[in-house]
């Protein structure tokens, strides 16, 4: 009998991981993996792209459908970017992954601070639910078998759209949501700013939460939780941002103790504030495997 394959991160890509620390900038990061994703596998996945979910230029969405006839579950990845920047394309490599999964896979685009503020991402990911509600079946979906997943700022907005109740239109659900390295407490950043090394004025939770505590306050979804427990991942990176460590085991507290959840719980060897999505679709499996395992059970029929 063979052994079960263990997720692995290649010994040479973690010395250079290891060498970039927890200061390493999105440049580096994009650059150290490029080489992997180059060779990313895409064939038999078909992408219908910048498919408008509403009526900002910035509602668009790729759509990555695996081959088949399914009915597939769906995965919607929300992008980070600190509030301001980023696009669906910088996660390219998600969605083929995702749909070689089996899961028709989905990059929104959100609205972007300073143009729009808290609470417009909530309620992006709730327009692309709702979307995904009436159209995900025209692309081989399975709409109730669907998986809400962000990183950075897009984890914050995945967060806020399924643990606040007030977000959610009516018949919400959801599979399970994975929440990728994120910003959960507003207010805590905005208080903690020396120690976490964050500059004042802050150029991105400024921009989209406000500089008043009270909006911090509104806007701290720890503080806000009241949704009935589902199945949750919450990860940070072991060489994360000291504010994301943080805030995730803030968050994973409050859940556990307060709230009745029970998420997992993932510590990303090797992995800073950058590199676990890119490494999915690449040789660097180390988060690939553990996560296909989770959407798999999330959502079998």
């Amino acid at each position: 009998m063979t052994a079960p394959q263990m997720p692995s991160m290649p010994e040479d890509l973690a010395e250079r991981l290891r060498a970039l620390g927890s200061g390493a900038s999105l440049a580096e990061v994009q650059a150290l993996y490029a080489p992997l994703l180059a060779a990313q596998p895409r064939e038999d996945v078909t992408l219908t792209a910048d498919l408008a979910y509403g009526p900002h230029p910035r509602h668009q969405l790729d759509l990555y459908t695996p081959p088949g006839a399914g009915p597939h579950p769906v995965l919607a990845w929300w992008h980070g970017g600190g509030f301001i920047r980023g696009s669906k394309e910088q996660r390219a490599n998600l969605g083929w992954w995702g749909a070689r999964e089996g899961f028709v896979t989905v990059l929104p685009n959100y609205r972007l601070a300073p143009e729009s503020r808290w609470p417009s991402g909530p309620e992006d990911v709730v327009a692309v639910w709702q979307w995904l509600q009436t159209h995900a079946a025209r692309f081989g979906g399975d709409a109730q078998r669907l998986v809400l997943a962000g990183e950075s700022a897009g984890a914050a907005h995945v967060a806020a759209a399924c643990l606040m109740r007030r977000f959610q239109p009516a018949h919400w659900h959801v599979a399970g949501a994975v929440l990728c390295s994120g910003p959960y407490n507003a207010r805590l950043e905005g208080l903690a700013r020396a120690q976490f090394g964050i500059p004042t004025p802050d150029p991105r939770n400024e921009a989209y939460f406000g500089p008043e505590r009270a909006d911090w306050d509104a806007a701290s979804i720890v503080e806000q939780v009241d949704a009935a427990p589902f199945p949750l991942w919450l990860s940070v990176g072991e060489r994360d941002l000291l504010q994301m460590q943080v805030q995730a085991g803030e968050l994973f507290a409050r859940l556990v103790s307060r709230h009745g959840f029970a998420p997992e719980l993932h510590l990303l060897r090797e992995h800073n504030h950058f590199s676990a999505g890119f490494s999915l679709g690449t040789v660097d499996t180390s988060v690939s495997t553990p996560l296909a395992e989770t959407l798999h059970q999330w959502t079998r029929p």
